[in-house]
């Protein structure tokens, strides 16, 4: 018997975070009695209507453009598995396996509502598939996100009738060869069963509640990597003044001002903005114009840090409503409503909340890279760092290169985000006859929002690689409180760089530790502990 923790499926309060835990399978799932008895209800009334001779879309119909084909009654279950072949017909890199296992527990969430029509044996197989780690193999690029993910999630279902390929234990073996050697029977569906399973936005959903995951980890970093910035170079303490930002009152720009606020706190590398008058009138001489030596106001990238992650915060926020809103919905059609006697033909397959707010997240993490690309630039270039050795060399300069080379992954990859900036959701192409002549490409930009946060990491790492660097040469000693506790954590693991060794090595060691940990999920751990 497993120790995992349960997730119980009832259709309606499905979160991110179970999506991602069952996912890497750090939770199993069970289904809720009362959701079962939805379910069975579901498919009493629409076996009822179906001996009642009532033309179903896809039940006795064919699909798409051929739904005024009706379908003899001995050959309905023939049409499921027609479809999901048909179907079948993804190309391009399979999607990781811990997504294919998320993807099947959205889409058993959104048929146990009990909408779908579906039997329990059904739902009791899925079951056995997530918990037994069983992932299909679902190729990347096929769905035009409209008629549901009826590509990825076809390659899915093919895995629930024993064919094709699943990941089992990390390794891409015969679906038939891993039912054997499990013992498991794979399922003969019924009417309604296979487009039931393909019918949905279940892979865009699974995808971009993963790119969520991802990207508010990185929110939480840039708030870090923000505050470090301040301690670096002794920024001016007013441009996060409370006051200040309640005059402006976008709720992701409040959030984050506190964050940083909270995480300098205590700090004696921030200048305060009282003490700056009489040192800069200190510096005064005689004329009509004097010239200060000390900054009256710091640069964009750190001065502005709360106002340019406020809409990045606020984009998470919305996706992540979107998203767990579809992952909870009857995403299907039709839809099987037994309490009202109805079986509703409509749309609600269609992806385009999940594919607007999947383009606007990767405007988000653009916008986070813009920031965090030129902070690294301005720690690097000998003209903007303040005093800091050109790009952060610990050794001879010219002989040893410092942090010149990795620079350009921060500026590469920054550059390839904002290409991937571009939304996909407004380009609907007619497919399918015409019959999907307005389409949601939601999978496409879950796609895109899934690399554009993997390319991010690159970048943030290489920032608190480069912030750690920096503090090598000062300041170290008087960091604020959460800073200083952030900075000791990251420093065990840190080295100086001073070119005796290869630098990808470092890179990959903080990327793994930035966001294959639990360091930054929730930052408050690190200023709550003040008082201990």
């Amino acid at each position: 018997m497993s120790q995992r923790p349960t997730v119980i499926l009832t259709g309606n309060d499905l979160s991110i975070a179970d999506i991602i835990a069952i996912g890497i399978g750090d939770k199993q799932v069970a289904l809720d009695a009362a959701a079962l008895e939805r379910c069975a209800a579901s498919r009493t009334f629409l076996e009822e209507e179906v001996a009642a001779k009532r033309v179903i879309y896809g039940v006795n119909t064919s699909f798409g453009p051929m739904c005024n084909k009706i379908i003899s009654d001995n050959e309905i279950e023939a049409l499921q598995v027609n479809l999901i072949r048909s179907h079948a017909a993804g190309l391009g890199e399979p999607i990781k396996d811990y997504i294919a296992i998320a993807m099947l527990a959205v889409r058993l969430n959104t048929l146990v509502k009990g909408y779908s029509g579906v039997r329990l044996e059904l739902l009791n197989f899925m079951v056995q598939l997530i918990n037994r780690r069983i992932a299909p193999y679902v190729p990347e690029c096929g769905s035009v996100g409209a008629s549901g993910d009826l590509i990825h999630l076809a390659h899915l279902a093919l895995a629930i009738i024993g064919e094709g390929q699943v990941f089992y234990h990390g390794q891409l073996r015969g679906v038939a060869e891993v039912y054997l050697e499990l013992g498991l029977t794979p399922m003969r569906l019924s009417f309604k069963e296979g487009i039931a399973l393909m019918n949905g936005t279940s892979a865009m959903t699974a995808l971009a509640a993963f790119a969520l995951f991802g990207a508010q980890k990185l929110l939480n970093i840039a708030c870090v990597t923000g505050a470090f910035s301040l301690e670096i170079f002794g920024g001016i303490d007013d441009a996060f003044d409370e006051d200040l930002h309640r005059v402006k009152p976008h709720p992701g720009q409040l959030s984050v001002a506190e964050t940083i606020r909270s995480l300098y706190r205590g700090s004696g590398n921030i200048t305060l903005r009282k003490d700056m008058h009489e040192r800069i009138r200190g510096q005064q001489t005689e004329g009509l114009v004097f010239e200060t030596s000390i900054n009256v106001q710091d640069v964009y990238s750190i001065r502005c840090t709360p106002q340019v992650l406020a809409p990045v915060a606020e984009a998470i926020e919305m996706a992540r409503r979107t998203v767990e809103t579809e992952a909870n919905s009857s995403n299907d059609n039709p839809i099987i409503i037994p309490e009202q006697k109805k079986i509703i033909h409509g749309g609600n397959f269609h992806g385009q909340s999940i594919g607007f707010v999947m383009d606007m997240l990767c405007m988000a993490i653009a916008t986070l890279c813009n920031l965090s690309e030129r902070r690294i630039n301005k720690l690097l270039d000998k003209n903007l760092n303040e005093g800091l050795p050109e790009f952060l060399i610990p050794g001879t300069i010219g002989l040893t290169m410092g942090f010149m080379g990795a620079q350009y992954l921060a500026t590469s990859t920054t550059a390839e985000n904002r290409q991937l900036a571009g939304p996909v959701s407004t380009n609907s192409i007619s497919c399918n006859a015409s019959n999907q002549d307005v389409v949601s490409m939601g999978t496409v930009a879950a796609r895109k929002a899934f690399r554009a946060i993997s390319n991010a990491k690159h970048v943030v790492t290489l920032e608190v690689l480069a912030q750690l660097q920096a503090f090598s040469f000062r300041n170290a000693d008087k960091l604020g409180l959460a800073t200083g506790r952030i900075y000791q954590v990251l420093q065990e693991q840190f080295e100086v760089y001073d070119n005796e060794r290869i630098f990808h090595q470092d890179l990959v060691t903080f990327r793994k530790l930035l966001f294959s940990s639990q360091l930054f999920d929730d930052l408050s751990v690190y200023w709550q502990a003040e008082g201990n």
